[in-house]
């Protein structure tokens, strides 16, 4: 069986981040009143940008380092995303 580095480097990375974004806007929907929902979820995303460049430089492999940026970047907008959705439904 061959495993694919590429694809076990960019499970490792961008899971983390992943991970964080749902943590983000857990906390988000129970700290922080519904008003300002729109004020601390972009927050968020752009806090986890940043920590997606850290991870990835954190990784001593080039290869795939856009690859997983993209990744780590689109997942936690989409997770974002679908969290700001369910506290628009529930607020």
């Amino acid at each position: 069986m061959v495993i694919d580095r590429k694809g076990v480097l960019l499970a490792r990375s961008v899971a983390p981040v992943w991970i964080l974004a749902f943590v983000g806007a857990v906390l988000v929907g129970i700290f922080s009143p519904p008003a300002q929902y729109d004020v601390y979820l972009p927050a968020v995303l752009g806090a986890l940008v940043i920590v997606t460049f850290i991870v990835q430089l954190a990784f001593t492999h080039p290869e795939g380092f856009v690859d997983r940026v993209a990744a780590g970047v689109a997942g936690s907008f989409v997770i974002l995303g679908l969290a700001t959705a369910v506290l628009a439904l529930v607020s």
